[in-house]
Parts: C-alpha cells; structure tokens; sequence
C-alpha cells in the first residue's frame, strides 16, 4: 500500500509538473483558429497536440482558411491558423508559415476523384489533362482573384480553363452526365468548376453542388452516388480513410489512397503538380514577439 501511495504521488506530481510546464509555453498564451473539425484532426490541432505536444489557450471554430480565420488572424482575435500554402493572404497579408520540423503535415497535391463507375478512359483522360496543367503558381493566382479581387470561383474557372486550351469545343451532352461536389471553400469551388468546363468541353453534360461542407458530409454523398467527382487533396483526404496514417511521399500517398478508395467504388486520378498544402501560421507581430520561425518553437517558454 505504501508503494501504491508513493507511486501515486510521484504520479500526481509528474501530471502537475508536465501541466504546469505546458501552461508557461507560448502556445498556451495564443488561441488557434481553424475548421470546427480540427479540433479532432491529426493534421490539425489533433496532431499539434500529439506531435508536438502543444497546448492552446483556446481553439476558436472558424472556417476551413476562409475569411472567418484570415480575418481573425489579422485582427488578432486569433494567434495562430491554419491555412493554406497557396492563400495569396498569406504574403498579402504578411503571415508568416511555421516550418513543420517535425513533418506531421501530409502531402496537398489536388486529385480528382471519382466514383468508379463514371471513370471511363475518356472522363480519366480529360481530368489528367487538367490535373497535369495545374501548377501550384496557378493555384496561388486563381486564389488572388478568389479572395483579394473578390470573382467567382465560376468566372475564375472559366477564363483559366480558356486560357489553359482546356475547354474543348463539344456543344450538348451526348457522352453522359456527371455531378460534381466542392467543398464549403472558394478554391475547391474554384476546381470543381474547372473540372466542370473541361468536361462540358470534352462534350459531358454536368452539374455542380457547390459548399456542400466538410468531407464529413462530401465523403458520403460520394459513395452514395449523390455526386460522382470531387476535387481533393491527396495528404488531407487519405489520413480521413486512415486516421493511422502518417506523412508520407506523394506517390507513396497517391498508391495508398488508390487502394483504400477502390475498396469504396471510387477512383483517385493521376495527382496534380499543383499542392495546397495545410500550414500553420501567425501574424508577423506574433512571430516577432515570441520568435517563431517553426512549429516547436510554440512549445519554448513564454
């Protein structure tokens, strides 16, 4: 019993210790803001947690690296955020990315994916074309004019398509029909209205269903057949069909996910040069203030 009793002592003083330790971090001065469904995420504040063991102040449910955070982190009403490597916010805005030293950010290549059954080698073709066009510079532009020149992500698609010699020139329908999904943020919106008028190009009949929401509700309409397409990102959307997986290179994450998607009746196309990848960042103020260049260094004293 007594060695029970001294065990659990150094126990308790072990948890007060590593709490008290955690309270005098930076981090534990700063509030993070992000996507209500970071909280639970291992490439969001799930994995900061774990990975680098960090403890906010607070976490404040905002948007997926919408206006809702961009604005929070430039108001100071957040500290910290994640965004997106390809946000033309983040120079115009002078944030500042945190360096992934410890690499638990997955790979952002974009790939369309698609429920089997619509995958002819016609619809594969037309998709890798576009997929093999799209550069990450591409994407930072397209995004300039989504969120600082405030076009839709329709008309942003339109003339990228054009001036990509994407569009094709087939009038009608006659090859079938397809339905595209984006998610509740204006670059995938922006992408699934790419892949929308390279396929009514290509001479498809398409419709879109547009800010559906998280993959928590984009997943299941995929394979239920509700839509056939969605613009993805490799890294994000393999660790949502296997919470165990870690960082891995891109064609080591492009296969599995292949694997893991055939298994629902869905097909991952060829990855796209273009990466929009999940990054952590402050405002220039914040990072100057406790010296932050990358992720850990929110774990050093305040």
């Amino acid at each position: 019993m007594a060695l029970l009793a001294v065990a659990m002592m150094a126990g308790a003083c072990g948890s007060s210790s590593s709490k008290s330790k955690a309270s005098g971090t930076v981090a534990s001065q700063l509030v993070m803001g992000g996507p209500p469904e970071c909280a639970t995420r291992s490439t969001c504040l799930a994995g900061l947690e774990q990975i680098y063991g960090l403890h906010f102040k607070d976490f404040k449910p905002l948007d997926a690296g919408g206006p809702l955070t961009k604005t929070a982190l430039k108001n100071g009403d957040i500290q910290v955020a994640r965004l997106f490597t390809s946000d033309e916010a983040i120079s115009i805005d002078n944030f500042v990315v945190l360096n992934d030293d410890k690499h638990f950010q997955l790979a952002g290549n974009i790939v369309p994916v698609i429920r089997t059954a619509k995958a002819t080698s016609d619809v594969k073709s037309v998709l890798n074309k576009v997929s093999k066009a799209l550069t990450t510079a591409d994407l930072m532009n397209l995004n300039k004019s989504l969120d600082i020149d405030k076009q839709e992500p329709v008309d942003v698609a339109a003339k990228y398509v054009k001036d990509k010699g994407l569009a094709g020139s087939a009038t009608g329908g006659s090859k079938g029909s397809i339905t595209i999904g984006s998610a509740n943020f204006s670059e995938n919106e922006m992408l699934a209205d790419v892949y929308a008028d390279a396929l009514k190009g290509a001479g498809y009949s398409v419709s879109v269903k547009a800010k559906l929401g998280s993959r928590e509700v984009v997943e299941p309409a995929l394979e239920s057949g509700q839509i056939d397409l969605v613009p993805e990102y490799a890294g994000n959307y393999l660790s949502f069909l296997d919470t165990t997986v870690g960082a891995l290179a891109l064609d080591q994450t492009v296969s599995k996910l292949q694997a893991l998607a055939a298994t629902k009746g869905l097909t991952v196309l060829d990855a796209s040069p273009a990466s929009d990848a999940d990054a952590i960042a402050v405002a220039k103020a914040t990072a100057d203030k406790y010296h932050l260049s990358k992720i850990s260094d929110l774990g050093k004293s305040a």
